[in-house]
């Protein structure tokens, strides 16, 4: 993140180990310390519209590490990194048994603003109601119809199943998300042409959504099977598309290639701009 300009980033979507030690890359004795270096980068990075997901749970034991969702949750508020907008319970009926506690059933999304203009575009997930619901409601002549069209407002409990082994969106990864979780946060917290960062990328999902929703994207991850993950992903998406889609085909950009990537071209843009004013 040290590269990229100020201001240059939408949305970034952050799913970082949640120190449970389930993997070598999953334990972090000092996590609050390391948390803060990625937050102020994120801070810096995002435009003053720009919005932050963090995907964690709230399962912190002492045994298990030094820190995890609350302890992030308990510094940006301390330090006012950013403004706190909603905090997303998702929910899911698949997981693990347990017999010393109830068995988990959700994760938590916390979504945060950079600042108070934050964008937002409910429409963009609204879920259409079902023709009986519609006829319902145009008898009620306190509702507008075209609120009626647009749909409900999916509250922030999220009802999306987790990805079993066996689900067809897999591609190799412990923790992936699933597609849907990814698309409405993309759909509903940037917009087209803007710029959507994920550098805990795990199974590049993030990519996949953003080039599908029309966003430019930046994904990184310690693991170099994340280009093996970013493979399966576009295979599988073009051969989703209907026969006859027209494509630009994806190119694999090395490191000495980063400079071309648009938020940099954008850099240059307003340098110019500035320059000739």
């Amino acid at each position: 993140m040290a590269r990229l300009p100020d201001d240059c980033v939408q949305l970034v979507i952050c799913d970082p180990p949640y120190n449970i030690s389930i993997a070598d890359w999953d334990s972090y004795p000092g996590y609050l310390e390391w948390s803060k270096a990625w937050l102020n980068e994120v801070r810096r990075v995002l435009h003053s519209s720009g919005n932050l997901v963090i995907f964690g749970g709230l399962q912190y034991q002492s045994e298990a590490g030094t820190g995890d969702l609350l302890t992030i949750l308990a510094h940006i508020r301390e330090s006012r990194l950013f403004n706190l907008v909603n905090l997303i319970i998702w929910n899911y009926q698949n997981g693990m048994s347990a017999h010393r506690f109830f068995a988990n059933r959700h994760e938590e999304i916390a979504w945060f603003a950079k600042s108070k203009s934050y964008y937002f575009d409910l429409d963009a997930v609204r879920e259409p109601f079902d023709e009986k619901t519609k006829t319902a409601y145009r008898k009620d002549k306190r509702l507008r119809p075209e609120s009626i069209e647009k749909g409900r407002n999916p509250t922030n409990v999220w009802r999306i199943p987790r990805l079993n082994g066996n689900s067809k969106e897999r591609v190799g990864h412990l923790t992936q998300k699933p597609i849907a979780v990814i698309d409405r946060l993309i759909s509903s917290l940037s917009y087209p042409g803007s710029t959507v960062l994920d550098f805990f990328a795990g199974t590049a999902v993030t990519t996949r959504v953003a080039i599908e929703r029309g966003r430019h994207s930046i994904s990184t991850d310690v693991e170099p099977s994340l280009t093996d993950y970013f493979e399966s992903h576009m295979q599988r998406w073009i051969r989703s598309l209907p026969e006859g889609t027209p494509y630009i085909p994806y190119e694999m950009v090395e490191a000495d290639q980063f400079a071309r990537h648009p938020v940099f071209l954008q850099r240059e843009l307003r340098r110019s701009l500035h320059t000739v004013g």
